[in-house]
């Protein structure tokens, strides 16, 4: 993959930013993390040499002087919403990101349980929380938010919401996902700050789209096509065009919500910082792009990999046409077709050579590796073998797994957990993979290059297994799909 993006810059660049805003309102500032704060992949895939932990390592620049805030809405504890990438529950992420900030040394101060209603599940989870020994803390669903600016504003609005104690320079607050009300604890916390005599200001971190990129870039349309079922849509900033005769790109609904977010800047400050929404950002990433031919590429993968998500989405009654037919217009707008994602024609002519589901894997010498479906293993369970067979210099007439290791887990599949497919899936050929590599050094060369299938590229010609799609999420395989079942 050739690096388009220089992180080390980045790094250092986005922390100096963020200083000098800090700066700008007297030494205390609010700032929504949009996006993920710590895996974010998206963006490590349409910019490439950008690494998922970017903006945490970022953070841990300045970190004496940062405090993190975790919103999540009370909500969504109750009804389980799933965090789509990663397949866990909001709260259990709420919790994963507390372990994992922790970790890195950063100052997690508390949970806010936004929209609390005294749900059951969230009064649970607070429990939880405190066992852990992380302050939580309540905000409530404000009547005619985000309308009725003098209500919201007001000792019955904001007023009502718990103020949450913090007490360094720079209050990150971020959330496992989008809805989970990061704006709104921000503002309620400008409003207790304000009444309390402290100066603070806000800002926002959201990394896409690309303020000081073209609107038709494909690193910005990458991201309208991962919103797709969002809606969201990118624009030129009106606000920064009329105030200072310069295009930039921001999105519709921070755009939409500008003018209100103003009234509630001059309600509670006296007067808005801010003359346009790409004002209050502080995104550094488009400084960064050192080589834009490879971040256009990559971002033209990314809106093929979502328009085969939403394929299968649409396949399993989760997307509609709608969804579909918006990737298809980014698709002409990114000047992307099909035929570029090469592992596609190499997976489906293997399977229609074989009569059975057939999948192909892009090694990163740009070699097309095949796995077909045999009496011993599955399609992916068969390219995975292949693709580390290569990557070892090894013959495609190496046997890496033993037979005595194969029809032992093919017994207890069929004889005592009752399945009646005997195939090796990818998980169970990974698991007798390290088992043979115990005692054969051939096994052992091949499992030593699972870390070289990290963002290769991946296309099943039929909808995998939950089990497999999570163990090539797991190696960091780019996988697309088939929108049709195994017949």
């Amino acid at each position: 993959m050739k690096i388009g993006f220089d992180n080390d810059k980045y790094i250092q660049m986005q922390s100096a930013h963020i200083q000098k805003r800090i700066a700008q309102f007297g030494g205390k500032l609010y700032l929504e993390f949009g996006g993920k704060l710590y895996d974010d992949y998206h963006a490590s895939r349409v910019l490439p040499g950008f690494r998922p932990d970017s903006k945490l390592q970022m953070l841990l620049q300045i970190k004496d002087q940062v405090e993190v805030v975790i919103a999540i809405n009370a909500a969504d504890i109750e009804k389980n919403k799933i965090r789509g990438d990663l397949g866990i529950t909001y709260d259990r992420d709420v919790i994963r990101l507390i372990d994992i900030f922790r970790g890195f040394g950063l100052y997690v101060s508390s949970v806010v349980l936004t929209r609390f209603n005294d749900q059951t599940l969230a009064k649970a989870f607070q429990a939880r929380l405190e066992t852990m020994g992380v302050k939580v803390y309540h905000h409530y669903a404000i009547e005619g938010y985000p309308a009725n600016i003098s209500h919201i504003v007001s000792d019955e609005g904001y007023g009502k919401n718990d103020f949450i104690e913090t007490t360094r320079e720079l209050v990150v607050v971020t959330a496992p996902g989008p809805g989970s009300g990061k704006l709104a604890t921000c503002l309620s916390q400008l409003y207790h700050e304000h009444k309390r005599g402290v100066k603070a200001g806000y800002a926002k971190f959201e990394t896409f789209p690309v303020w000081n990129l073209p609107l038709s870039h494909p690193v910005n349309l990458a991201y309208e096509a991962a919103t797709a079922d969002l809606s969201d849509v990118n624009m030129i900033d009106p606000f920064h065009l009329e105030a200072y005769g310069q295009t930039t790109v921001n999105y519709n609904r921070d755009v939409e919500a500008f003018p209100v977010l103003v009234a509630m800047f001059e309600r509670i400050l006296g007067e808005c910082p801010y003359k346009s929404p790409t004002d209050m950002g502080v995104n550094m990433v488009g400084n960064c792009i050192v080589d834009d031919n490879a971040c256009r590429e990559a971002s033209q993968q990314e809106i093929l990999r979502r328009y085969y998500a939403a394929l299968c989405e649409q396949k399993q009654g989760k997307a509609d046409d709608s969804q579909i037919y918006k990737l298809e217009f980014l698709m002409k707008k990114a000047e992307v077709s099909k035929t570029q994602r090469r592992v596609v024609n190499p997976a489906l002519d293997k399977a229609e050579q074989t009569g059975g589901p057939a999948a192909a894997l892009e090694l990163p010498d740009g070699r097309i590796v095949t796995g077909k479906t045999s009496d011993l293993l599955g399609a992916c369970a068969a390219l995975l073998l292949n693709a580390l067979k290569k990557l070892a210099g090894m013959d495609d007439s190496v046997h890496l797994i033993s037979p005595t290791v194969i029809g032992p887990i093919q017994h207890l599949k069929v004889d005592h957990l009752g399945n009646r497919n005997p195939r090796l899936h990818t998980d169970e050929v990974l698991m007798a993979l390290s088992i043979s590599a115990a005692t054969d050094p051939v096994a052992e060369k091949a499992m030593e290059q699972l870390s070289k299938l990290r963002g290769c590229e991946c296309h099943s010609s039929v909808i995998l297994s939950a089990v497999d799609e999570k163990i090539f999420k797991r190696l960091g395989v780019n996988l697309t799909c088939e929108p049709r079942y195994k017949g």
